[in-house]
């Protein structure tokens, strides 16, 4: 007998990214020895006191790094690349 799912949207799913990533990815594995905490004084002098906020730098430098270990040139590719792959984000 044939067999057809029957697709209905849940209302409230419990649903974990970090559950998805295995243990040995490689992003993983530098976000658990990698302090970038250093960043915020290093670049506070870069940094105005008015207008809007700007983006993060340590998610700034993490998505240079990626681009890097991905060989990736584009910020725009970049950023693409991040938003479809779990490990990334």
């Amino acid at each position: 007998m044939q067999g057809k799912k029957q697709y209905q949207e849940k209302l409230f799913t419990n649903f974990q990214l970090s559950d998805r990533v295995p243990s040995d990815n490689i992003y993983r594995k530098l976000k658990e020895v990698l302090d970038l905490q250093f960043l915020y004084t290093a670049t506070a002098k870069y940094y105005g006191k008015d207008g809007q906020k700007s983006i993060d730098p340590i998610v700034f430098f993490k998505l240079l790094l990626v681009g890097y270990l991905e060989n990736q040139p584009s910020d725009r590719r970049i950023v693409h690349m991040a938003s479809m792959r779990l490990d990334i984000l």
